[in-house]
């Protein structure tokens, strides 16, 4: 058994893989994925960052640090979709 398999109830289980989320460039859009991740901690979303590290206590704190190792996947909609909806 290797290092980074888990143990659970004497089987092996393997860890969970999360894809990589894309970097944020633009701060504006930091706030707003971060501030959607927070909703989603507030309603009981798993946290994803790994078991020891240290960890923030307030949901929004939690989301920050997610964004910031990119453990949160986002996608902007097209924008001729935006212009069709004004």
């Amino acid at each position: 058994m290797s290092d980074s398999e888990l143990v659970v109830d004497g089987q092996a289980e393997a860890p969970v893989v999360r894809h990589q989320g894309r970097p944020i460039e633009s701060r504006f859009l930091y706030v707003d994925v971060a501030a959607a991740r927070a909703k989603q901690l507030r309603k009981g979303a798993k946290v994803r960052l790994e078991a020891g590290a240290p960890r923030a206590i307030k949901p929004e704190r939690l989301a920050m640090q997610e964004v910031n190792q990119q453990l949160v996947e986002w996608d902007l909609p097209e924008f001729a979709v935006l212009l069709e909806k004004r």
